[in-house]
């Protein structure tokens, strides 16, 4: 499993010309899901993301969570993020789940996360999907679990 996290200051996921996700100060994580990811392994990316420590205390040092900090988080879910491209121009997208478990996963990754910040945001599995965000910093961190 994959997660590109992004610090910032406002971020929105529109579907259809409607928000369906937005929020202010916070993470935005886009989410990819590989093929041999598990509901143990999206609990340990969920708390992992809950509790990463990429805000600024009273001296300026990254050491505040996103719960610290009274944030909140937009999941949305990207399968480009588990894309092959160490070969030619063109990624290759075998290496990401197939979308069952990709959209099985991600569901399990939304449910986990409503148990942790019941006002979590979420973008639409296999929507085509407009986001927007400020990125505060900027501050981008990719994070990468597996089995």
């Amino acid at each position: 499993m994959i997660a590109l996290i992004q610090r910032v200051t406002r971020a929105s996921v529109t579907v259809e010309r409607e928000i369906i996700g937005e929020i202010d100060t916070g993470l935005l994580v886009l989410l990819g899901v590989e093929p041999d990811d598990t509901n143990e392994v999206a609990d340990k990316m969920i708390q992992k993301i809950v509790n990463y420590r990429v805000f600024s205390d009273q001296d300026g040092k990254m050491n505040l969570s996103v719960l610290e900090v009274n944030g909140n988080i937009l999941l949305v879910p990207q399968f480009t993020l588990a894309a092959n491209t160490q070969k030619g121009n063109r990624p290759s997208f075998t290496t990401a789940a197939p979308p069952a478990l990709g959209k099985e996963i991600y569901d399990y990754c939304q449910s986990t996360l409503m148990r942790r910040m019941n006002d979590a945001k979420f973008g639409k599995f296999g929507a085509d999907m407009k986001v927007s965000l400020v990125n505060d910093g900027p501050a981008t961190f990719l994070l990468h679990f597996s089995i």
